[in-house]
Formats: structure tokens, sequence, C-alpha cells
């Protein structure tokens, strides 16, 4: 099985290279399969892959990365399959998009308070060890 990764759609990948081409572990290619989400071949005990496992992977990845649940994933993949002409996968997809975007949105403003804050208490700790060191340490709290 140790052909090159290549446009070959009958192309099919042991677990190994599979999860090489993908950069994950194969681990994570059993878990994903335990999940339901992907549904490699058997060949005897060995699983083999095809172009059509790669792919799903690397939307199971993306959604990883974006933020979206098993969950949300699964229903995303599901949708794709059930609908030949993805209009319903795309409207799912565009509303779940937009919440996540909210939320980040949302995230990204605690985040900068936070970080605000943090910066003023480092500012103010340093002035004020600044003024102890430069005034001989006096005890005042």
């Amino acid at each position: 099985m140790n052909r090159p990764a290549t446009g070959d759609p009958l192309q099919m990948l042991g677990i190994q290279e599979a999860a090489t081409q993908l950069g994950v572990t194969m681990r994570a290619l059993r878990f994903y399969e335990d999940k339901g989400l992907i549904a490699p071949q058997r060949v005897g005990t060995t699983r083999v892959y095809s172009r059509r496992e790669i792919v799903r992977m690397q939307l199971i990845l993306r959604g990883k990365r974006l933020g979206f649940s098993i969950r949300e994933i699964k229903e995303f993949l599901d949708l794709y399959d059930a609908d030949p002409e993805h209009l319903e996968q795309v409207r799912q997809l565009r509303s779940k998009v937009g919440i996540r975007i909210t939320d980040l949105r949302k995230q990204k403003r605690a985040i900068e308070q936070t970080l605000e804050e943090l910066l003023l208490i480092d500012r103010q700790t340093r002035e004020w060890l600044e003024g102890r060191l430069a005034g001989g340490g006096g005890h005042d709290a």
C-alpha cells in the first residue's frame, strides 16, 4: 500500500499512510471511525481509506480547527451525504458559521478586556516596585 498520494479516486491507503497524509495519529482515525464520521473499508482486518474518507477527514479536521463540535461536524457530513445538491448543508453551515463568528467576537472582546486589565496591573505593580526601590523600600501597603 505504499503508493504516492495522487488524485486517483480509486486509490486506497492503509491507516498509517492515511494518518501520515492527514497529519494525525492512527488513534485519531480510529476515534473518528468509532464516532461514525468516517467508514474505512476493510480488507481482512486491515482498514483501507479511499479518497472519500480522506476528504471527509480533511473536512472533520477543518471543522475542529474552526471550533465545531463532533456532533456539529457529523450533522454537516450527514447532510452532505443526504443532499446531492448540498443546499441544506450550505444553509446549515452558514447558520453555524454565523453563530461561531458571534461567539468568537465575544471571546475576542473578553480577551482584549482581560489583557487591558492585566497590562494595567502590570504597569501599576512595576511602578509601585520602582517607587519602593527608589524610596528605600518602606513598608506601606
